[in-house]
């Protein structure tokens, strides 16, 4: 959020359906590619800019569906992509299928932790290996899922990608 908000991006970040405060039930990623097509639509209307989608682990998941089908959408991030199984201790595990973008031509950055739990870094590398050009994976180096203690290395990625990029 801070490093696209630094190029004067502007940014939304919000809470999907059922988590915090806000209002419905979690619908297994069904609803939430529509909670994202909603905060597309927003955006546009809002700005009439070009959208930069970029999304965290589930929002990353849920988000990259729904940005790499938006003509609006100029570029996707998925940061934290989990291509493992993610669970809970009150759940069962959640398997994210990626075969969507076999077609998303868009320019793409996936950042993710070399210690990532929900994203191995063979499953990383073969997702990203397996999806069209533009793209680009970068491992941070001693970073887990949620790049405690490298949050500096994780801006500095989508920095120096975005300047490469957009």
């Amino acid at each position: 959020m801070k490093a696209l908000n630094s190029f004067g991006f502007p940014v939304l970040r919000f809470n999907f359906r059922g988590t915090g405060l806000s209002h419905g039930e979690h619908d297994q990623g069904k609803g939430e590619v529509e909670d994202v097509r909603a905060a597309l639509d927003w955006l546009d209307a809002e700005y009439h800019l070009p959208l930069l989608f970029a999304g965290f682990s589930f929002g990353a998941a849920v988000g990259l569906r729904a940005a790499c089908a938006d003509v609006r959408v100029r570029a996707v991030i998925g940061v934290g992509t989990p291509v493992g199984p993610v669970a809970a201790d009150t759940e069962e595990p959640r398997v994210y299928t990626f075969e969507f973008m076999q077609d998303c031509t868009k320019p793409k950055l996936f950042v993710s932790g070399a210690r990532d739990q929900f994203g191995p870094r063979a499953k990383l590398e073969g997702l990203v290996a397996s999806v069209p050009a533009p793209k680009k994976l970068v491992l941070i180096e001693g970073a887990d899922h949620f790049f405690e203690g490298r949050l500096r290395e994780l801006r500095e990625a989508i920095e120096t990608w975005v300047k490469e990029t957009i």
